[in-house]
């Protein structure tokens, strides 16, 4: 299946590619909005996975949450848990579910990479589920993707 350019923004994200501290661990953790330019009408759900580039594990999820409403605005501050209001399924990242924005050592920069997913289907996986089991499942039903990267520094 040919995958097509997803394009979005992300709250999180200023115009000077940096993380906005609220949506970090070193703020108030809070899940970026995001806003989608170009959904397909085929679209059935929406998948986001947070990695962070710089982690030592190359590509450490911080977040992976699918079966999200096909619309063109995901909003800001999911709640923590398997599922979200929106029946949305939180998979396992950092050990938890739920979004964990980007945490590095005081001193250290680190880049981050946002994931949005559009799928052709709706993903049947439990919450137990990581980054790499959903990224399987989801293999052949992906019709759009896109990405965004920003940075963080903790002074």
């Amino acid at each position: 299946m040919q995958t097509d350019r997803l394009f979005f923004t992300c709250s999180a994200i200023d115009g000077k590619g940096c993380f906005r501290p609220e949506h970090t661990g070193w703020g108030q953790d809070l899940s970026p909005a995001f806003v989608i330019d170009n959904l397909s009408p085929a679209a059935k759900t929406l998948a986001v996975t947070l990695e962070d580039l710089s982690h030592p594990i190359r590509g450490f999820t911080h977040w992976v949450v699918w079966n999200l409403p096909p619309e063109s605005r995901i909003p800001e501050g999911l709640p923590a848990g398997k599922r979200t209001g929106q029946n949305a399924v939180q998979g396992l990242a950092y050990g938890m579910h739920r979004y964990a924005g980007p945490k590095p050592p005081k001193g250290a920069s680190h880049t981050y990479r946002f994931t949005l997913y559009a799928l052709d289907c709706t993903i049947d996986l439990s919450a137990n589920t990581f980054k790499n089991g959903f990224l399987k499942k989801a293999q052949g039903h992906i019709l759009q993707k896109g990405e965004v990267t920003g940075t963080f520094r903790k002074p």
